[in-house]
């Protein structure tokens, strides 16, 4: 063309969970039965949404037209007072329903929040990276996403000196990014941590996003802590949704809760312009926030998640004992969210190393995709192609550390044991090939 049409940032946008999919269907195509380990989908996974939940949104759909309707550009008004009155009520930061705005979904949340930003503005965030942050950030700027690095020799917990010295001496970063409970490692943010974070933005005049979608799913003995009740007066966004603790991904429901909006100008204008594009779309989806009240204040709702983190808790405490048998890596135990990071130890990985691989058209398959690819890559698709088991390459979450990260949602208990045990088996061969 005349002119180039290609955005700058195009290159950054990558979703690594979803692309090796395009792997797994191939193979699935060549008669490999593939397990899905790679995305964070319960309902996909198999577990079922409760009863009470379904009514009540049966009885929604049933006896109010309106949630067919268009809703107001931030969302329905008695929903985000309600959501408001409830965050208020645990402390720290007071907001109104005014600091609420909903999307469809988090997914568009964390675009409209990175791709309004002044291009020049960077947000440093975690390493390893939730790729749908790390990408959008990366594509609104035309360059790599910057990072700071979680250790995975100290329970994933983030290297603060790396982040003060890269904020004090990159002064085009506006912003921090904190994913909490972290999505891949599982990590909670200890408060301390939280608290230490907040100083260093308020030092460099820096406002934070803190995405706590996985924020009731918790069971460690880390205590989840919201920004709101650390934040003090530094200008915040936090990230909330339905999709990860009903579950009902499928809604594409999550809303943004802005903190101390009005301590700064910049930031309020920037608030006001992710309302402004959001007014272009008219509005997010109606019924999910119709249904919201109705199921956070249902008596059922904290036994519901009570139990489904101690179903968690079991299957991070199963996984980690079977990788805690294993030479060369490092996977410290989940206490948050539904995914468990596995790390290669320097050294263990060559380009030498493979699996055995029966299907001879899936070994034609995978071996003519080994040109380039990430060492750690190269063992998922080894393992898909031997096993059947795909997992996500931790390369793929922006991450220098070689590894990848498995989910904790399998419901049948001898089926997850026994992919847990495949892939512990199959990095023993992997590392004697």
């Amino acid at each position: 063309m005349r002119t180039n049409i290609v955005h700058p940032g195009a290159d950054k946008l990558t979703y690594e969970i979803r692309e090796i999919v395009e792997v797994g269907q191939k193979l699935q195509s060549l008669g490999v039965p593939i397990i899905w380990e790679n995305i964070g989908d319960p309902v996909a996974k198999g577990e079922n949404t409760a009863p009470w939940v379904k009514e009540i949104i049966a009885e929604t759909i049933a006896s109010d037209d309106k949630s067919f309707a268009y809703s107001p550009t931030k969302g329905l008004l008695e929903t985000r007072e309600f959501l408001a009155k409830r965050r208020n009520a645990l402390g720290g930061v007071q907001i109104t329903a005014e600091d609420i705005l909903f999307f469809n979904g988090l997914g568009d949340a964390i675009s409209k929040v990175y791709t309004y930003l002044n291009p020049s503005a960077r947000v440093i965030g975690p390493n390893p990276a939730y790729s749908t942050h790390s990408s959008s950030e990366g594509a609104h700027s035309g360059s790599a996403h910057i990072t700071y690095r979680l250790n995975p020799h100290r329970n994933w917990l983030p290297d603060l000196e790396e982040l003060r010295n890269k904020v004090k001496y990159n002064p085009t970063i506006a912003g921090i990014l904190i994913i909490n409970p972290d999505n891949p490692t599982g990590m909670v943010y200890p408060e301390r941590v939280l608290r230490e974070i907040v100083a260093i933005a308020r030092e460099h005049d820096l406002f934070i996003i803190s995405d706590e979608i996985y924020g009731n799913i918790v069971y460690g003995d880390e205590k989840f802590v919201p920004l709101s009740q650390v934040c003090g007066d530094v200008p915040c966004i936090a990230m909330k949704g339905l999709s990860k603790e009903i579950p009902w991904p499928g809604a594409r429901s999550g809303w943004i809760e802005f903190y101390n909006k009005e301590r700064d100008p910049s930031f309020a204008r920037y608030a006001k312009t992710l309302v402004d594009a959001k007014m272009l779309e008219v509005c997010s989806t109606t019924l999910p926030q119709k249904v919201l009240p109705k199921i956070f204040s249902d008596a059922r709702y904290t036994t519901y998640l009570a139990e489904r983190t101690e179903i968690y808790k079991q299957r991070a405490n199963i996984a980690y004992e079977i990788f805690s048998g294993v030479r060369g890596v490092t996977a410290p135990k989940p206490t948050g969210a539904f995914y468990m990071s596995v790390v290669f130890d320097d050294g263990v990985l060559n380009n030498a190393q493979k699996l055995r691989i029966d299907n001879p058209k899936a070994k034609h398959l995978v071996e003519s995709m080994l040109t380039d690819v990430a060492p750690d890559k190269r063992f998922v698709y080894y393992l898909m192609a031997s096993t059947g088991v795909c997992v996500v390459p931790l390369s793929g979450f922006n991450s220098d550390l070689y590894g990848f990260r498995v989910t904790l949602l399998e419901p049948d208990i001898e089926k997850f044991k026994k992919t847990f045990d495949t892939i512990a088996s199959a990095i023993k061969t992997y590392f004697k090939s």
